[in-house]
């Protein structure tokens, strides 16, 4: 998680250039010295912890600068902010692929050991045990499904970090380290007059979809279809963090509701990965089993982050407890 920067913090008082090109170079950088660790560890073959360290620090970096560049997108050159804000999304999200089918499985795998040996589940009539059949065969139908995802995300991360377009990204990402291309009207403004409006907009877009959200758990039927809109926000709430620490402010209450919402995310797209499953053709019935209770488990998950991200947000609502 980014800290609060304070030299940009007494920076706010000077232009909307000055405090905007402060944070996208020092993002830069910090893309910059991922890349060279990542290139290093990856050059290494051994050190995966590291190289998946410095491919999290890729990420957070690209998401960082492109973030920024939509939201205070009038204060740059607008034309090349586009460009390289397509480029980064496309990279962050390549990158992000192989890590969340191996998180995916870990979380699957970890839910189905806790299930398989938990007195609280039962078993159908008639199977007792079946959920402890169920759950290896389900692990290894998994485990095959999910792991193929992962290589083939490899693949196209290997691919991608190899390609000319990756390399003009870490080009233009090198050129933005020390120089950032600005509007030389919208620069000039004060960081109060410019930056601080185009902040409060993306914070309006964050609050309106955060309204348009349902209850939580236990107020009105659950259905999986709601999912998407939080997936909205999630991204909504990033946007906007990253644009409130552009401005040297402390994001810790923005960091903590992100996290439910990428547990929520995580939840989510786990059950979406157990249901997959359970449609395989041919299954025996106590792996479709331990499929069906292992995306309610999931599903549970998902209502919980609900309801976390809905006290963090809202902490004197009356809802925030149901």
């Amino acid at each position: 998680m980014a800290q609060p920067n304070h030299d940009l913090m007494a920076g706010t008082a000077g232009t909307a250039g000055d405090a905007l090109g402060a944070y996208l170079r020092a993002q830069a950088t910090a893309f910059l010295r991922a890349m060279r660790l990542h290139d290093e560890r990856a050059a290494n073959g051994a050190d995966t912890a590291g190289e998946n360290e410095a491919a999290r620090g890729l990420r957070g970096a690209a998401r960082r600068i492109s973030g920024s560049l939509a939201t205070f997108r009038v204060v740059t050159e607008s034309a090349w902010a586009d460009a390289l804000r397509t480029e980064l999304v496309w990279l962050s999200s390549t990158l992000a692929d192989e890590h969340a089918y191996a998180a995916r499985l870990q979380r699957l795998m970890d839910a189905l050991h806790r299930l398989s040996g938990s007195p609280e589940v039962p078993a159908p009539r008639g199977t007792a045990g079946a959920l402890a059949v169920g759950s290896a065969r389900a692990g290894a139908l998994l485990e095959r499904q999910l792991t193929l995802a992962r290589t083939r995300a490899h693949s196209a991360t290997l691919q991608a970090l190899g390609s000319s377009r990756f390399h003009a990204v870490a080009d233009a990402v090198a050129v933005l380290a020390s120089e950032v291309p600005l509007d030389p009207v919208a620069a000039r403004g004060r960081v109060g007059e410019v930056l601080i409006p185009l902040a409060a907009v993306a914070e309006s877009r964050l609050s309106a979809a955060v309204s348009a959200l349902p209850l939580p758990a236990g107020t009105t039927p659950y259905s999986p279809h709601e999912d998407g809109a939080w997936h909205e926000v999630r991204r909504l709430l990033r946007v906007h963090r990253y644009a409130r620490e552009a401005l040297g402010e402390d994001v810790t209450r923005l960091a903590a509701a992100g996290e439910a919402l990428d547990h929520h995310r995580d939840a989510a797209e786990a059950a979406a990965a157990s249901a997959t499953a359970a449609r395989t053709p041919r299954i025996a019935p106590a792996t479709a089993y331990a499929l069906g209770v292992l995306h309610a488990d999931q599903r549970h998950e998902v209502e919980a982050s609900r309801t976390t991200f809905h006290t963090l947000w809202h902490p004197n609502s009356s809802l925030a407890g149901v």
